[in-house]
């Protein structure tokens, strides 16, 4: 029985501090962010990269959008990083004002496609802004990256913001989105860390970033390699809240599956191969970025950390003793609050709450990616992009 009680609490050490800690930066999203305003030294050249692989239905919209940029057109280039296109997708795309650079690889990868393009692209760029291939800036998107990089700023990441929220799946993947920039990007930046990147709608210094990848050939979670990275040297990440590009939430339950299972392989994987250089660090140089962001990847999806938490609270009220349940029902309101602190008000209405009735689906298909994360970062796991509409009226922040 004693055993029983001292896994218990190892239990209760483990999901109270996940709870906590999205409260404590879930609660700091709430206020405003205060980022100083620098006159503008000039109008940097940027470099904005769509590398797509077998992006055939979404790509010649996206690098069309992302061509009427309210920016001079003489100091942006779209370079679309095509890899496994078929023959009159890329006509189409060489009939647009952009660039087109063919890649082909044996196993394809987000790096493996930005690095070939890099080296045949001019070093003359100021900022390289990544994209995913369904991605869609707002049209003054340049101009506030433009702004951000005043200054000794390194990498800024824009706020991602659901393109769709046409599926139940959708909305909770617009939903989880909300939760993760409130938490990972803006809360941080408010309490002075650094803001997590996502590996799209981020910018980073040209020159900087070309050598950094040089040496990053991660299959899956190469944002997460930079970040460690960059957060390793001291460098700080920047959060433009009010920067958008829309972004296609998943729709079907078998790609919202294997997405999770990528992240999570992704998480684990970074997680064993940096925490102790990482607390290292902290020890030794005070380095609490670099700690933080190694202890969020041992943390658990928002959804198995709410699902994990609703069951146990249930069984421990009906075996436990009180104290137990008393601990059990604090940690969950906890979370649920953090929660309420991170959703847009948008999202409280009647399609939502529609969406909520699959979140016992949303956690059985976490937990089934968590037992299948095996090997998920040592191989490319593509997520297929559809054409959707862009609802700004319904999607963008207030």
């Amino acid at each position: 029985m004693i055993a029983v009680y001292i896994i218990e609490y190892i239990f209760i050490a483990y999901l109270g501090f996940a709870s906590l800690y999205i409260f404590v930066f879930g609660f700091a999203g709430l206020f405003g962010l205060k980022q100083k305003q620098k006159p503008i030294s000039k109008q940097r050249r940027f470099a904005v990269m769509i590398p797509g692989y077998k992006e055939d239905e979404v790509i010649v919209d996206v690098a069309r959008e992302a061509s009427q940029q309210n920016y001079p057109d003489d100091r942006f280039d779209v370079i679309v990083i095509a890899d496994s296109f078929m023959a009159d997708t890329l006509a189409s795309l060489q009939k647009l004002p952009i660039k087109v650079i063919e890649v082909s690889f044996e196993s394809s990868t987000k790096s493996k496609a930005l690095n070939k393009a890099m080296a045949q692209l001019p070093e003359d760029y100021d900022v390289a802004v990544v994209l995913d291939a369904d991605n869609v800036m707002e049209e003054d998107f340049l101009n506030k990256m433009n702004m951000a990089f005043e200054g000794e700023v390194y990498a800024v990441q824009g706020h991602r913001i659901a393109k769709n929220t046409n599926t139940s799946f959708a909305v909770l993947d617009a939903v989880s989105e909300e939760i993760n920039n409130n938490i990972f990007r803006k809360g941080h930046r408010v309490l002075g860390l650094s803001a997590a990147i996502i590996g799209s709608g981020m910018g980073l210094r040209y020159r900087y970033f070309k050598n950094l990848m040089k040496n990053i050939h991660a299959i899956g979670g190469f944002d997460k390699e930079i970040e460690l990275r960059m957060l390793k040297e001291g460098k700080i990440i920047e959060y433009l809240n009010h920067a958008f590009v829309y972004d296609e939430k998943v729709q079907k339950a078998d790609v919202f599956s294997n997405q999770r299972r990528r992240w999570l392989s992704a998480q684990l994987h970074y997680f064993s191969k940096d925490f102790f250089t990482a607390l290292k660090h902290l020890i030794k140089k005070g380095n609490i970025d670099y700690f933080d962001k190694a202890m969020q990847f041992i943390q658990p999806p928002r959804i198995m950390l709410l699902g994990i938490l609703i069951i146990i609270s249930i069984l421990s009220v009906i075996f436990n003793p009180l104290h137990f349940t008393i601990f059990w029902l604090s940690i969950t309101a906890i979370c649920i609050l953090a929660f309420f602190f991170c959703i847009p008000t948008r999202f409280y209405n009647m399609k939502t709450l529609k969406a909520l009735l699959t979140l016992p689906r949303g956690f059985l298909l976490m937990f089934g990616s968590l037992l299948k994360i095996r090997g998920a970062n040592k191989k490319f796991i593509h997520t297929q992009h559809t054409s959707t509409e862009i609802d700004k009226n319904k999607t963008k922040t207030p």
